[in-house]
């Protein structure tokens, strides 16, 4: 059975500082509407830190709107309006930010998640892994459209079992939460979605195996960020700005947290490389300027 997310319309607060310490400064006279695009996979941890704000802001209304990020996507692109993007994956927010719709400066990975394959709770099953999953009579996945369905295809690929899968009877779903209830409700004999979606149903899935870091080697990260919205008001945009600081504050990560989603943290090595390769540039500048100097002189 495939459900749709409805893009769920709530109040939220906000305020207004972010200081370096993760804290968050109440400005009471904020006020506005925030218009926010979160994917599917959020929706359970956004509710609590909206709520979170309404305790203390009574005067900012946030608007959630859950779906897949490829969905959310082109919703942006067509001009829905949006003041704040969270995304399940790069790709989506890469996208909008070459096209000048996010504003680039804004943008930054804050989560990550993990890739599980489940089956309903207690429910029977040959597949033991994602290397046998074609021994399963059936399989709902979310369309490529949807970063855990790309995920999904890249694991296939990977394990070189894509066309086997093909031959599957599949059930795509428009988004994560799609594959998650055919599942939970044993519509479908397994499906793959995120470990904090899988957490969510406890009660009603079981995972049967995490992905393998082989086979899934496109780290799975949220990024957030501002998007360019030319309908907003200077108390909108004033809003958004705060409530985007807040979504990356100490206090929503530790909602996050308790939903299963963990902190990303650039990886060192890549830090190091990328800073590696600047230093060469530069060395590579300061020799080709010497060797023009040189020539210069010569002549």
């Amino acid at each position: 059975m495939r459900k749709k997310l409805i893009a769920a319309m709530m109040a939220g607060v906000l305020s207004a500082g972010m200081f370096s310490t993760g804290v968050f400064a109440a400005d009471t006279d904020l006020k506005g509407e925030v218009n926010t695009f979160i994917a599917a996979s959020l929706s359970n941890a956004m509710e609590e830190i909206q709520k979170d704000f309404n305790e203390t802001y009574p005067d900012v209304e946030i608007l959630y709107n859950a779906d897949s990020s490829g969905t959310l996507q082109t919703q942006i692109e067509e001009g829905a309006r949006c003041d704040i993007f969270f995304s399940a994956a790069d790709k989506q927010m890469d996208a909008l930010v070459d096209e000048d719709l996010a504003k680039k400066d804004t943008v930054e990975d804050i989560l990550e998640n993990k890739v599980v394959l489940i089956k309903p709770k207690d429910g029977e099953t040959k597949v033991t892994g994602f290397e046998n999953i074609t021994d399963a009579a059936n399989i709902a996945l979310a369309g490529d459209s949807v970063p855990v369905g790309q995920y999904s295809r890249e694991i296939f690929d990977n394990l070189g079992i894509t066309d086997e899968v093909n031959k599957m009877e599949i059930n795509e779903g428009k988004n994560v939460s799609e594959v998650l209830a055919a599942v939970s409700e044993g519509s479908n004999e397994i499906g793959i979605v995120y470990a904090t979606d899988a957490a969510s149903v406890a009660d009603k899935v079981d995972v049967i195996a995490e992905a393998p870091a082989d086979a899934l080697k496109t780290p799975v990260r949220y990024p957030v960020g501002l998007i360019e919205d030319k309908e907003a008001s200077e108390d909108d945009t004033a809003a958004a700005e705060a409530f985007l600081e807040y979504i990356k504050s100490d206090d929503a990560m530790k909602v996050f947290e308790k939903y299963g989603f963990t902190a990303y943290k650039a990886d060192d090595a890549t830090e190091t490389d990328d800073k590696d390769a600047e230093a060469t540039e530069e060395a590579d500048d300061t020799e080709t300027n010497a060797e023009t100097e040189t020539t210069e002189e010569a002549k």
